[in-house]
């Protein structure tokens, strides 16, 4: 067992724990631990966490399968707080972005939808926006809504998502055989979208893509 007496926890017997994207350094959520979430955290190897307005302790995608699996803790100067890197499933946020932190202070919001801004608080590269946009995918095939686009892929099945692969690339060729920015444009974000459909199908995170990406920096 680790020792934790380097950890200091408040007078409620809690610390607060960071929790940050390991490969892509998205700073995903806040939340605390107390003694047990922590012994549960490292025994398990996915995060652990006590909800104060529960008052019970709770696993991180515990409902919606966005675990969080843990590859590093860290402790501050102080021993106060927690930094937790996982490697991420899905969106972290329960409204279906990827990060906790997706609104800007200062900045408005339209009711009931998240606007991207590429001067977003989680920095806003292409990385980013796909992990953004898996999330809500992944929260729509956890949670599915009537009249959602994507659950209708999910209810076709891998045959249906396969056949709108297929077709959106032939469909970016054209774009691209046309010399037209805005059809490139356009076709390529849907052929994007629904690979990123067929990655959630099969349960692969675009973290994983990307590492496989990196090998190939040649």
């Amino acid at each position: 067992m680790i020792n934790l007496d380097n950890v200091k926890f408040n007078e409620q017997g809690l610390v607060p724990a960071i929790v940050q994207d390991e490969k892509t350094g998205t700073v995903l959520m806040l939340a605390y631990m107390n003694k047990e979430a922590l012994e549960k955290t490292v025994e398990t190897g996915f995060t652990w966490f006590y909800s104060r307005s529960r008052s019970r302790l709770w696993q991180k995608g515990e409902t919606s399968g966005h675990v969080q699996k843990v590859v590093e803790i860290y402790y501050d100067c102080d021993g106060d707080t927690l930094l937790v890197k996982a490697e991420q499933t899905g969106a972290a946020c329960h409204e279906g972005t990827l990060s906790c932190f997706s609104r800007i202070l200062g900045e408005t919001e339209q009711q009931g939808e998240k606007l991207f801004d590429e001067k977003a608080v989680y920095g806003g590269s292409v990385a980013t926006v796909l992990q953004d946009l898996y999330g809500v995918i992944m929260d729509r095939k956890a949670h599915p809504q009537e009249g959602s686009y994507t659950n209708y892929l999910f209810e076709k099945g891998q045959d249906k998502i396969l056949k709108k692969v297929g077709e959106e690339a032939a469909e970016t060729i054209i774009a691209s055989k046309n010399n037209s920015k805005e059809e490139i444009l356009y076709e390529m974000a849907d052929l994007w979208y629904h690979c990123l459909v067929l990655l959630a199908n099969h349960n692969i995170t675009p973290s994983e893509l990307q590492a496989e990406l990196f090998k190939r920096r040649k």
